[in-house]
């Protein structure tokens, strides 16, 4: 096909570079810097989709991300991405687009038949049908919704293509490249600040690209564009980021943008992601975004062939294409005629210009009239003809008594429209700004800034090239300024042309049509019309955010960006209340469309759920370890000999632990650094105990808890100096405990000079236990007296092992004589595979996770989240003596005094002992007072653990038990389906009471 719109000359594509591509399966011509929409509109394809509700015809409305109709799906690698914006989507060779929302065809869809049923599909018919018969809801309604939900195909395959990820900082990040952003970027960047510059675009410029009527410093706008784009380049301290969007502002100046990198190549390098996301912390933020030129609400406004003005003019001067041969433009502000006289220029017929308002300006009106320009004033477009494109269209006359005249009847293949400009506050909003509404601009422009940010240009109101070019560099001077205390002057560029112009109008535009019968939209791809909101504010929907969900206005994929305000001004004149009073809908993020991918990142597959291995894990494979799967890690469960199952291996690994020595891996475990003259006040203030006379070289049990006084971590801590603590916690509990200390240190105690530092990935921990522990590691070890009087248990010393620092801990989680080695973890494997080949000569074995619980519960040691549930306090716990008694507060020491945290009917940690000694209880089972309770009798508490001790040669469990603490001596009972197993409630401690077996 040839195209039969393209301009003999102009544009910035590049001629010589043509391309071919196919739209449903029809082969296209178009050139490099095409997007898909300009090339569809080179060949005369007007008609690219169909409606969502109605499954009208529907064509290209804007030249940008705002777009609302065409929405196509991408083939590539064999599947499709749906819903992609063809004003977006940049031409490469052999591209395959296709239409969405149709059956079988785009031009034959027999869904339309909705639009002639439209009087039994009005705004809200979903809240009042599908209510009758109940029965035919799970297997007509819902079924029958849920294929007609949704526009385009989901892929059927897995993704392909790779997402990268960027963390960065700056001092200034601008928002938009137009003639503000390109000012605001270069005026910041000369003093020095770091500047990151984006724009959704392929190319910087924003909308002098399409601007042909003005120039900068005597040259043209492009001109202009490149030479500040190079001397931006030419900068070190610049980062420019074309293609990408700004689609999230988060708290404390964290903005999100999505880049796309390969998705505009025909044969990508595999190497390079799709997409990358950056999230961005800037010092300041300048947001140049621009502003969206309003759509006109007269009836059948939504033929193929209806554009916005701007865009008419951005496909005319900087793709090379005419929007049609017979054009007519109707406006209620100046910028359209702008529009006319480009189509003009290059030999379009612009049949009319019809302006709604009663007199426009003159010098307008006598540039028009110099073209030849027929101008019609106080002139609206009534309705319009046409199925698959528009043909010609109806006008009236604006009378003084507010009636429309009929205006006779004008023959076109095209309608610009503008009804004015909204600044484009998205990103102002998101960052919990509150927009202010301007009577004047008739928009909601950005008010105080909540962030450190500012808007500048047409983004919060201000319009005229040389206005826009001064706010431009006043933002980024200040901007700069602000992030660094820098200035530099700046040579600034003038400007002649592009006036701001005046003029606009909102809500729906007066017809002398009948208006229950005609269809006049306000939101495009959702077919909400003007009478839909009349509608719902008559059904009692009073506030916009009410309307919204009632018609479903702005909540397609442009988030109403070009149907907000003609909606609110239409339910403004409904309630007769003043805009401001009907209110505004939340802007939300992503600014545009975001694919998951982008979130995804890499973490998909094997690394949606990372597999995260200890530094035994290699040994533990070679030597028969069977393991078990705790949250991330992958730990050794246990490890057989030959012959033995798990049973059998793990008592036999328990008692070798008692009788001689074992092995056990703990670099699991969270580790966290406390650095600074105020960490012992810091770990005062978070942990029960108190660690202020802790004296260096010596460790403490520490107990953590929330703020309503339940039990949420524990862990041992050592304090190695005055101004630094090791900080152990729980395996599933380091990333919680770690964010609930930065939580309070940012916070609450901003003042405390302390610094946290996760470091459970620095080091690898082995743990020797048992009573030949102190032979096993003394060959090893140097720079510690290991004796018991000199190194006693709860102490830490730095040290070498094998010539490697460590820092060396005499803990025990077992009960017996025990260290802990911690070493940087490059030299994890070097420590297991020496430790395991002494205790090898001492009779001794490793041991895994099952043993390790065995041994803890046999000591009463708890582990938090399976001997507690998240309301377990200490007393509960029966650790009252981890409570710092003259200490005056701590995390969750107000919830402790709550009276039902003391009240006498709470559970309470107790251990267990079945009658018979052989058996053993199931975790998780219920505990009740009765042999043979009644069917809903209220469980008294549950077994949280059970075992097999081979110390004691029979069966142990601990349990929560209300008023657990009163009943030990008394007999409870364990109701399973072969009958109730009766067992004597105990303390928690079974094995080693005294304590003996540590202190050796």
């Amino acid at each position: 096909m040839s195209q039969p719109f393209r301009t003999e000359k102009g544009g910035r594509i590049d001629r010589a570079a043509q391309l071919t591509f196919t739209f449903d399966g029809e082969e296209m011509q178009g050139h490099t810097g095409d997007t898909l929409a300009s090339a569809l509109l080179a060949n005369g394809v007007h008609l690219v989709g169909r409606s969502f509700k109605y499954h009208r015809p529907r064509g290209i409305v804007s030249a940008g991300s705002e777009e609302p109709n065409a929405l196509v799906g991408i083939y590539r690698n064999g599947d499709q991405t749906p819903n992609m914006r063809a004003t977006q989507v940049e031409l490469y060779q052999g591209l395959e687009a296709i239409s969405q929302n149709r059956f079988p065809s785009l031009g034959f869809d027999i869904g339309a038949v909705n639009d002639l049923l439209s009087p039994l599909f009005p705004a809200g018919f979903y809240y009042k049908t599908f209510m009758w018969p109940k029965s035919f809801w799970d297997r007509v309604y819902e079924p029958v919704i849920r294929s007609a939900a949704g526009l385009g195909k989901p892929p059927k395959n897995a993704d392909t293509d790779v997402y990268g990820n960027l963390y960065a900082h700056c001092d200034v990040l601008v928002a938009g490249s137009g003639p503000a952003g390109l000012a605001a970027a270069l005026a910041a960047a000369e003093t020095g600040a770091k500047v990151i510059l984006c724009d959704e675009q392929a190319e910087f410029g924003g909308s002098l690209l399409s601007e042909a009527g003005a120039s900068i410093d005597g040259g043209t706008p492009a001109d202009w564009i490149a030479a500040t784009v190079a001397r931006l380049s030419a900068m070190d301290n610049v980062t420019l980021l074309p293609r990408t969007t700004a689609f999230g502002y988060f708290a404390h100046n964290f903005i999100a943008l999505a880049e796309r990198v390969t998705e505009h190549e025909a044969d990508a390098d595999p190497r390079l992601p799709r997409e990358r996301l950056w999230q961005v912390r800037a010092r300041e933020v300048v947001i140049a975004a621009g502003a969206i030129e309003r759509p006109m609400v007269f009836p059948e406004n939504d033929r193929p062939g209806i554009f916005l003005a701007d865009a008419g003019r951005t496909y005319l001067n900087r793709y090379g294409v005419k929007v049609g041969h017979k054009v007519l433009v109707a406006t209620a502000c100046d910028t359209a005629w702008q529009a006319a006289f480009d189509l003009a220029d290059q030999g379009v017929e612009v049949t009319a210009i019809a302006d709604m308002r009663e007199a426009p300006p003159e010098n307008l009106i006598s540039i028009a009239r110099a073209r030849g320009i027929r101008v019609e004033a106080g002139c609206v477009v009534t309705g319009t003809l046409g199925r698959k494109r528009v043909r010609s269209a109806l006008l009236g006359r604006l009378m003084t008594s507010g009636q429309v005249a009929s205006g006779g009847q004008v023959d076109c293949d095209a309608i610009l429209m503008s009804g004015g400009w909204t600044p484009t506050v998205s990103l102002y909003s998101q960052s919990r700004g509150k927009v202010v509404w301007d009577a004047a601009k008739g928009a909601y422009v950005p008010g105080t800034s909540v962030q450190h940010e500012r808007s500048a240009g047409a983004a919060k109101g201000l319009y005229g090239l040389q206005a826009t070019l001064e706010d431009g560099y006043a933002a980024g001077e200040e901007a700069a300024r602000a992030a660094t205390g820098k200035t530099a002057a700046i040579t600034r560029a003038t400007a002649s042309g592009g006036e701001a112009g005046s003029g606009g109008t909102l809500g729906a535009i007066p017809h002398d049509r009948n208006a229950s019968r005609v269809k006049a939209f306000v939101d495009y791809q959702n077919d909400v019309t003007a009478k839909d909101v009349q509608l719902a504010v008559r059904e009692g929907m009073h506030s916009i955010e009410h309307i919204k969900r009632y018609t479903t206005t702005g909540m397609a994929t442009d988030q109403g960006r070009l149907s907000n305000m003609n909606a609110l001004q239409i339910a403004s004149g409904a309630l007769d209340r003043p805009v401001p009073d009907v209110g505004l809908t939340t802007f939300r993020q992503p600014f545009t469309p975001t694919t998951f991918g982008l979130f995804a990142g890499v973490s998909r597959g094997d690394f949606f759920d990372p597999v995260r291995k200890t530094p035994s894990h290699d040994w533990a494979v070679e030597n028969g370890g069977i393991f078990e799967d705790v949250g991330q890690w992958k730990r050794t469960w246990y490890f057989p000999k030959d012959g033995e199952d798990m049973h059998a291996a793990v008592a036999r690994e328990c008692k070798t632990v008692r009788d001689s020595v074992g092995l056990f891996d703990a670099s699991t475990l969270g580790k966290i650094e406390v650095v600074g003259p105020d960490a012992a006040e810091f770990l005062e203030r978070m942990y029960t105990n108190p660690w202020k006379k802790l004296a260096p070289g010596r460790c403490r049990y520490g107990l953590l808890l929330n703020d309503a006084g339940f039990i949420t971590d524990d862990g041992v801590i050592g304090r190695l100096a005055e101004d630094r603590f090791h900080v152990t916690t729980t395996t599933g509990g380091a990333p919680n405990v770690f964010a609930t200390m930065e939580d309070y240190l940012q916070t609450e105690w901003p003042d405390l000079d302390v610094w946290i530092t996760s470091t459970s990935e620095q080091y690898a921990v082995a743990a020797v236990q048992g009573p030949k522990a102190r032979e096993v590691i003394a060959p090893f070890v140097d720079g510690v007296d290991l004796s018991a009087d000199a190194f006693s248990h709860m102490s830490v010393r730095e040290a070498t092992f094998c010539g490697v620092p460590c820092r060396l801990f005499r803990i025990s989680f077992t009960g017996e004589l025990g260290f802990e080695i911690n070493v940087p973890r490059r030299h994890g494997q070097m420590m297991w595979e020496t430790l395991a080949t002494e205790i090898g000569k001492h009779g001794g074995t490793p041991y895994g996770t099952e043993a390790m619980h065995v041994l803890r519960a046999e000591k009463g040691y708890i582990i938090v989240g399976q001997d507690t549930d998240g309301t377990v306090t200490p007393q509960d716990a029966g650790m009252t003596w981890a409570i710092g008694k003259k200490k005056h507060d701590f995390v969750g020491k107000r919830g402790l005094d709550r009276p039902d945290l003391v009240a006498d009917n709470r559970k309470q940690l107790v251990g267990l002992l079945t009658k018979d000694p052989k058996v053993q209880l199931e975790e998780g089972a219920q505990i009740t007072v009765s042999e043979t309770p009644a069917t809903g009798t209220p469980a008294e508490g549950h077994v949280t653990s059970s075992y097999y001790s081979p110390a004691l040669d029979r069966t142990i469990a601990l349990a929560i038990v209300k008023n657990g603490h009163a009943l030990e001596g008394s007999t409870l009972y364990v109701p399973m389906p072969d009958g109730s197993i009766p067992v004597e409630v105990t303390g928690t401690v079974f094995f080693d009471k005294e304590g003996a077996r540590l202190n050796v």
